[in-house]
């Protein structure tokens, strides 16, 4: 049982933060530079964005009882945030969202701070990361489970930055049609995976 809360939780935060579809908008983010600066970029990203959901994961209990929200109630509000996602990723809306940000990114004159947005946020750790980091966290309620948790995050993180470093690989090995599959395939995974949570809030919840 708790294998597959491991398993649950490292399949749910990477396919929420998607590095294969990340890697082709990461090249586009970064025309121009060196190998060096891509690596210091991907890096910097990696770092932060980490850090923000290790954070939630700590604390996404606290923040929840701070506004008195209970976890059945988000639950079912993050099961039905992520079920969306996984809609966008099926029809192919969700790239097409990442690529307006990264536009947004480089018209407003950002480059320099590309690493933190809109890499860092809200690409990797957007609403859907944090939403997924903060569900998990209720599964993960002792202290060794939740440094277990931040275990998986640290290691997603790490594939991530390995996709974003290996990025013009990647894009050329998975070409067009590869990136279709590859995305919809991971969107309905994390559809199902949507439900369950909602599925698990409705049935903890006190009525």
């Amino acid at each position: 049982m708790h294998l597959e809360l491991l398993v649950n939780a490292l399949v749910t935060i990477l396919v929420t933060i998607d590095p294969p579809g990340l890697a082709p908008i990461f090249l586009g983010l970064t025309p121009g530079m060196s190998r060096a600066q891509r690596i210091q970029v991907a890096f910097r990203a990696c770092l932060i964005s980490g850090t923000i959901l290790i954070v939630f994961a700590l604390a996404g209990s606290a923040i929840l009882s701070l506004f008195g929200i209970t976890l059945g109630a988000f639950r079912i509000a993050g099961g039905m945030l992520l079920f969306w996602i996984a809609f966008e990723m099926i029809f192919e809306k969700r790239q097409e969202r990442h690529e307006k940000s990264a536009e947004r990114a480089v018209t407003a004159d950002h480059i320099s701070n590309i690493a933190v947005f809109p890499l860092a946020i809200p690409l990797v750790a957007g609403p859907g990361a944090i939403s997924a980091i903060i569900l998990l966290s209720g599964s993960f309620a002792a202290p060794l489970a939740r440094m277990e948790l931040v275990g998986v995050i640290v290691f997603c993180i790490a594939i991530l930055f390995a996709a974003l470093v290996i990025a013009d690989r990647l894009d050329r090995f998975l070409g067009e049609t590869g990136r279709m599959i590859l995305t919809r395939l991971l969107g309905v995974i994390l559809a199902a995976l949507a439900v369950q949570f909602v599925v698990d809030g409705i049935a903890s919840l006190e009525i």
